[in-house]
């Protein structure tokens, strides 16, 4: 009896193992780095549009790896430095690329 439960365990414990490697290897990266990142970027988009000194609203975030990327328009260079300003004081980012556009209005 003793080891039928054991090899049951077993399997499960297994299939969990594999489980969870299938997700990293799918992404590159593990559930809880994909977590973080996830958290990471609603920060970020949060702050963002908490932000009174500009309308940041139409500004697309994303992380990978803790590491921020800013996509879309704004109406000026203050605003563009603002918006990466701002990211980078959210915990957990390491980086930020800044790809925003400014306006040609």
């Amino acid at each position: 009896m003793i080891s039928k439960t054991i090899m049951k365990t077993w399997a499960a414990a297994t299939i969990l193992v594999l489980a969870l490697t299938g997700c990293q290897a799918m992404t590159g990266k593990t559930a809880g780095r994909n977590v973080d990142d996830a958290a990471i970027t609603a920060s970020v988009k949060s702050t963002l549009v908490a932000d009174k000194i500009s309308n940041l609203t139409r500004v697309d975030v994303d992380t990978n790896n803790g590491v921020v990327s800013l996509n879309g328009v704004v109406d000026s260079a203050q605003q563009k430095g603002r918006a990466e300003d701002l990211a980078r004081r959210v915990d957990g980012v390491r980086g930020a690329n800044n790809n925003l556009q400014i306006s040609s209005r």
